[in-house]
């Protein structure tokens, strides 16, 4: 994949010290629309997002606006000075906002792990200059993530941006969908100068949880948010938990903390020297650790082909992970990051006893 990302705050937009995108999940009424951007305004929020079509669960259900929805944005555009968002699922869709000279438009999770929508959306936008932002598919897959940006590359836009809106997960957790970090962390891993933003809004159902993950975010070096904001939360006809008021979405500004990457402060310097050294030495000794096991491992393989034994022990396999797990708690360890690890290392083995056969 190229890497030839247009930095966010070259957009056309202003940006703060991070790029920050605040609205109603649902534009519902011209009202609503003009009070939630006139809050959003006095706060200093330079750009408006809103869902025009929803793509619900059920139908019956309120799933949209729709073209109408539109006119309400760009009439907050023009009155408050304000760039606009929203979210397209198709040709028709893409069609509509270029004819009202939306600013921004948004792929949303649903979306992205279909390459057909995908690859029909970005025809539609060969030949234009708008920028798209794609959520992460609600599967914990960052191939679908990768191949829905690359898309988007090779129909020559140079304006994206990745958001990370949490993943669906068998387990359950606080959160309405797993914020799952690595894979955001991966994805710049792997293309590091695409933008990325952050949706708390989606990842927490709850406007309670909203901050905590936020921060989390700016402490990764996210470069914004994406956050819903709604003039009276309790009567809107989507997601009326997760959406804050005007008011209560600037406190949650100026609780947040910005994060730099560097620090030019001796102190600084010196001392993480000293801890990455100190990190580089426990890491050596777990590789080494890890090639022990797997050494023992194949010990393992060689003697349960010899007396005709499954590979995978499951009571064995079970005994291991409650007692790692119930050890990492004493040392302070979550369950989630054991048993991970223990995952991987046991995969591992049974791929290292299945080589010997």
């Amino acid at each position: 994949m190229n890497s030839s990302f247009i930095p966010i705050e070259q957009w056309g937009f202003p940006v703060r010290s991070v790029f920050i995108a605040a609205g109603p999940c649902s534009a519902e009424s011209r009202d609503q629309v003009m009070a939630t951007a006139r809050g959003l305004a006095e706060s200093g929020i330079s750009f408006l997002r809103a869902g025009i079509w929803k793509p619900r669960t059920y139908p019956g259900t309120f799933e949209g606006a729709g073209e109408e929805g539109l006119k309400w944005l760009t009439e907050a555009r023009d009155e408050f000075n304000m760039a606009i968002g929203v979210e397209v699922a198709n040709p028709e869709h893409v069609e509509i906002c270029l004819k009202h000279k939306v600013d921004v438009l948004w792929i949303g999770a649903r979306t992205t792990p279909n390459p057909f929508a995908i690859q029909a959306i970005a025809d539609a936008l060969k030949g234009t200059d708008m920028p798209v932002l794609i959520k992460n598919p609600i599967s914990p897959d960052i191939d679908l993530w990768l191949g829905a940006i690359e898309r988007m590359q090779n129909v020559g836009l140079t304006k994206i941006g990745a958001i990370h809106r949490g993943f669906s997960s068998s387990k359950k957790v606080l959160y309405r969908y797993a914020p799952n970090w690595k894979i955001p962390i991966e994805l710049k891993r792997r293309v590091p100068d695409v933008p990325l933003l952050c949706d708390p809004s989606h990842i927490c159902g709850k406007r309670e949880l909203i901050y905590s993950v936020a921060q989390e975010a700016l402490d990764l070096l996210f470069d914004g948010l994406m956050i819903e904001v709604h003039n009276n939360p309790p009567v809107a006809l989507s997601d009326s938990k997760q959406q804050f008021t005007p008011d209560e979405f600037l406190m949650l500004l100026k609780r947040l903390t910005m994060r730099d990457e560097i620090s030019d402060s001796d102190e600084y310097q010196t001392r993480i020297k000293e801890l990455r050294l100190e990190v580089d030495h426990v890491d050596d000794h777990i590789i080494k650790l890890l090639a022990k096991r797997m050494d023992i491992a194949r010990q393992m393989g060689v003697l349960k082909r010899r007396h005709n034994i499954s590979t995978l022990q499951p009571k064995r396999w079970e005994e291991i992970l409650e007692s790692r797990v119930n050890a990492g708690k004493e040392d302070n360890l979550s369950e989630d990051c054991v048993f991970q690890i223990f995952q991987s290392i046991h995969e591992e083995a049974i791929r290292q006893q299945e080589e010997e056969s």
